[in-house]
Parts: C-alpha cells; structure tokens; sequence
C-alpha cells in the first residue's frame, strides 16, 4: 500500500511545517462525511501513533491511520493553483462516486 506526495504539495506542507515550529507531518485520514460517504481529513500532526503508516516524499511524511489507508491506497496527495484557488486536490484511484460540490466521495 502507498501514499505519494507530489514535489508541490511537498512544499506546501514543509513551509506549513516550518512557519509553525513544530510537527512530524502531516496526517491524511478519512471520516464518514458528507452526501457521498466519506471525506478527507488532513491536520499536522505532532507526534507518530504506533500504528501509523508513514509516507516520506521530497523531504515530507505523511501519517496515515491504517482503517483509513484501505480507502487512500495509491492516492497521490497534489498542490494545486488554479486562478485564485489553491488547495490539495486528491487523486486517488479509488473513488467511485462524488458529490457535486467534490466534499465528499465514495468508493
């Protein structure tokens, strides 16, 4: 199973790391949410729980809880910029089904 992080979203997550001061990464994790089912969770995390999965790419971890990394199995974490907007955008092969406004997912 595997998690990839692309070099923009890298940078994304180390300047958050670095502006805050503290953390190990940053845990991607799903939640029932939603008109779909599911949702991402993204927060930094400070410390490592032992039964993480980590993902390390250009320089950054990703923490990924195992009931949620059955559901993220070769997702590509991204950065995106488009016009004004900014954001992580997912793409993970995964997914079945999605609710117009993208919040949410199914698989």
């Amino acid at each position: 199973m595997t998690i990839t992080i692309s070099e923009a979203a890298a940078r994304h997550i180390r300047k958050s790391l670095d502006k805050r001061g503290q953390g190990v990464g940053l845990r991607l994790a799903v939640k029932t949410s939603g008109c779909s089912g599911l949702a991402y969770a993204l927060e930094f995390a400070d410390v490592t729980e032992a039964d993480d999965r980590l993902f390390e790419s250009h320089g950054v971890t990703v923490l990924v809880d195992p009931k949620s990394l059955a559901f993220l199995d070769g997702t590509e974490l991204d950065f995106v910029r488009e016009g004004l907007n900014e954001g992580f955008k997912f793409n993970n092969p995964n997914v079945k089904s999605a609710c117009g406004c993208g919040e949410s997912f199914g698989v």
